[in-house]
């Protein structure tokens, strides 16, 4: 602890950075398979399509024009918390530097949604995702970096949000910092970069997108992502292979 008793002291702020960087995230890639299975042709699963857009929370100010790939976590407030969002605040948009970043994130909460919903344990659920990759522009604030990194343990808590979560209120206390991403280590994955960013207008969509097409299979003990010829597997208390 730093002597005013906090994780940190006010001018660690001052690292804070201009930064710019390509980030990979992960979406569900089955939601149109779903309302086709609803419908009988095109035009009905277009007009059901805005119907569901419809009955969404709208966008911010912030996010109109973007991309929903961009655009979605920031139109909601789940009641459930993120590592740098309590519970029922504004969403924010968490990506990594790599796919396999993404995909060990994944396999921990596809994991955690199975061992926590009642009637599935024992079960395996197939999932397809499509990763793909956003830009960045905008201050950082680097908790890899000194000083910040100081305090990697409590950012890195596999269990608890609360040292995130307060740093996380700090900043939207202080809009006048312009602070719009956090960037820091995955908890899932050793010396991975990940970053959330807080503010829509700091990220667009590079053309040509990279995307890719992943499948996702959830035991209790195993959660397996296959795409061509790559695999990779994630097992209870154990490292990627």
């Amino acid at each position: 602890m730093t002597p005013s008793g906090t994780l940190w002291q006010e001018d660690w702020f001052a690292f804070a950075a201009p930064a710019e960087r390509d980030l990979w995230r992960g979406v569900e890639a089955q939601h149109r398979v779903a309302t086709m299975r609803l419908v009988d042709n095109l035009a009905d699963q277009e007009l059901l399509e805005e119907l569901l857009e419809a009955s969404k929370p709208p966008r911010p100010r912030e996010a109109k024009g973007l991309h929903y790939l961009l655009s979605t976590p920031f139109r909601y407030a789940p009641p459930w918390p993120s590592r740098f969002r309590e519970a029922h605040e504004p969403g924010a948009w968490y990506g990594a530097d790599e796919p396999h970043t993404v995909a060990a994130e994944l396999a921990y909460w596809r994991r955690r949604f199975l061992l926590d919903s009642e009637g599935l344990a024992g079960q395996e659920l197939v999932t397809e995702y499509t990763f793909f990759q956003a830009r960045f522009a905008g201050r950082e604030l680097d908790l890899m970096a000194a000083p910040w990194r100081a305090r990697r343990e409590q950012w890195r808590d596999p269990h608890s949000y609360a040292a995130c979560h307060r740093l996380a209120a700090q900043l939207r206390s202080r809009p006048q910092w312009a602070i719009a991403a956090i960037r820091y280590e995955s908890a899932r994955r050793e010396s991975a970069p990940c970053e959330v960013v807080f503010d829509p207008a700091r990220l667009s969509l590079p053309i040509p997108n990279a995307q890719q097409t992943w499948i996702c299979k959830t035991t209790r003990d195993l959660v397996l992502f296959s795409r061509e010829r790559e695999t990779l597997e994630f097992r209870a208390g154990g490292p990627v292979s």
